[in-house]
């Protein structure tokens, strides 16, 4: 170890985590050390172990989860072995990966303050620290909003402010970009590259839409079965197991250095010359879905207004748009267990809404946002067993499907056990078990690394006998597997279109290569094929 390694704001030395049961340590022989005033990015596939190293670092590893660790941790020069996480929380603050569910109050300006009531600050003190962390994120104008009635953005960034008034000098951040459109989390990366560079606050971030975040970082933490490798950004991504798709193209390219960032890759691509093939469009078959005018209301509130969806058996259809408009309402409404205000729905000539539960498992399936919700029994086997049963499939049908998602995931493991991603794959698999018409997915890729992704992505083009509406944030994921994208604004569909047609004339979502190569490809597999 360095002989500076103790002045760093994060620290750890030949630590080993393991978890009681398991067979494997989490973590193997962990040396790292994170700089003050760094932004570090922690990379890895689902279930590398990343979440952790979060943990480690304010001690919720192992005072919390339980398991051994051995080696030593330290934040702000504080042991973690001997400081558990509430002796921490004037040095670390943590943001989990769904913001909300971490509130605590009804509105912004309650819960900038909850924290320092806890720590039982004097009023004066507290009043002043909630005035400079509204006007540091830009929320002044949220001041007495409702928490509820907040976009993902404006939760994410008030999630950050609640443990930023006790100034903490280390920040953790769990995914935070993952369930936002692109305007949101430029918003929320925003705010946190401030507080790297204007108040020198250490800042360690996980997140899965590595593309999203790696052009700021300064060092990156691979996290691969348990072992870390730690540098510079472009040093790391040469060999990382998870890259985003500028650094891919380099990779394919053999450009040196590797671009980070699409301005990057721009210039890099200067007298590029590739044709690109004629696209190979797949033949979509009958109308599978047919929805017209559908309405949904929530009080006074009209979260989808006068909709119109078809989805073709054979068809991936992406469904886009800002937190908040009305995407999740549409497709609870087209699976026929949530609110319809008006319109009609239509499934081989049958209402989703009109059926009972069996008869409409295999109609229609949907995988929502918070796949734990359809989680209830104590094991992963019985979940697949009971998918089988219920669904009239054959045994192991389940399991097979989970397997070729994310294998590795033993029967025994408990459901609230799993990471998210994995949990998303579970639900996703029990749905795919009934062999649904229609498939709908919300937010399919919230927690996913790109090698999931990428399974994800081929399993759903070899339903060639299901009809596929997804809505999601997702670009990159949207570039490889969709057909047909739709965009929604304020409750209305306001374009539809080829995938290429959409995103290639969108800013906002135009995945990375289309950045580069001005629209020509869409991913690097396309970049591949042309050469």
């Amino acid at each position: 170890m360095s002989a500076d390694l103790g002045a760093s704001a994060v620290t750890f030395d030949h630590v080993w985590v393991t978890y009681a049961d398991a067979d494997e340590p989490a973590l193997r022989d962990v040396t790292l050390r994170i700089g003050h005033g760094e932004l570090a990015v922690v990379v890895g596939r689902t279930g590398s172990g990343k979440s952790t190293l979060l943990g480690a670092i304010n001690a919720l590893v192992p005072h919390f989860t339980g398991g051994t660790l051995r080696g030593r941790v330290t934040v702000g020069g504080l042991d973690t072995a001997t400081h558990r996480p509430r002796d921490l929380a004037t040095v670390v603050g943590v943001v989990g990966q769904d913001p909300a569910a971490g509130f605590v109050t009804d509105t912004v300006e309650e819960e900038l303050a909850y924290a320092m009531e806890q720590l039982g600050l004097p009023p004066a003190t507290m009043r002043r620290r909630v005035e400079e962390t509204l006007d540091l994120l830009g929320i002044a104008d949220l001041r007495h909003r409702q928490l509820r009635t907040l976009s993902g953005g404006q939760q994410q960034r008030v999630a950050i402010g609640s443990v930023l008034t006790a100034h903490p000098s280390v920040l953790v951040l769990d995914e935070p970009t993952s369930a936002l459109d692109p305007t949101g989390a430029e918003e929320v990366l925003a705010t946190i590259t401030r507080l790297v560079h204007d108040l020198a606050v250490t800042v360690v971030l996980a997140e899965h839409r590595v593309e999203r975040v790696l052009q700021y970082a300064d060092i990156v933490i691979h996290v691969d079965q348990g072992q870390v490798t730690s540098g510079a950004p472009a040093d790391v991504m040469l060999t990382s197991t998870v890259a985003p798709p500028v650094v891919e193209l380099g990779r394919e390219l053999g450009w040196a250095p590797l671009p980070l960032s699409v301005r990057d890759a721009k210039k890099a691509a200067r007298g590029l010359h590739l044709t690109r093939p004629e696209e190979a469009r797949r033949s979509a078959g009958e109308d599978v879905l047919t929805a017209r005018r559908v309405g949904v209301r929530h009080g006074s509130l009209v979260a989808v207004h006068e909709a119109d969806v078809t989805v073709r058996r054979g068809e991936v259809t992406a469904l886009m748009g800002r937190n908040g408009c009305g995407k999740s309402s549409l497709l609870w409404a087209l699976q026929g267990s949530g609110t319809r205000t008006g319109g009609t729905v239509e499934i081989e000539g049958r209402d989703p809404a009109e059926t009972g539960p069996g008869e409409r498992r295999g109609l229609i399936g949907l995988v929502p946002q918070t796949p734990a919700d359809l989680l209830y029994l104590p094991s992963v086997g019985e979940e697949c067993a009971q998918a089988d049963t219920e669904s009239a499939a054959a045994s192991g049908t389940c399991r097979e499907i989970l397997d070729r998602l994310v294998p590795g995931i033993g029967d025994e493991m408990h459901p609230r056990d799993l990471s998210e991603g994995q949990r998303l794959a579970l639900v996703l698999a029990i749905q795919l078990t009934a062999r649904p018409r229609v498939l709908l997915l919300d937010e399919p890729t919230r927690g996913l690394d790109y090698t999931v992704k990428a399974a994800l992505s081929a399993l759903l083009r070899d339903l060639e006998d299901t009809a596929i509406l997804l809505s999601t944030h997702d670009v990159e994921f949207v570039a490889g597997v969709a057909d047909q994208v739709m965009v929604m604004a304020q409750g209305e569909i306001v374009a539809r279109g080829s995938t290429r047609d959409i995103v290639v004339s969108s800013p906002a979502y135009a995945p990375q290569v289309a950045k580069v190569l001005g629209g020509a490809f869409l991913t690097v597999a396309e970049v591949r094929e042309a050469r």
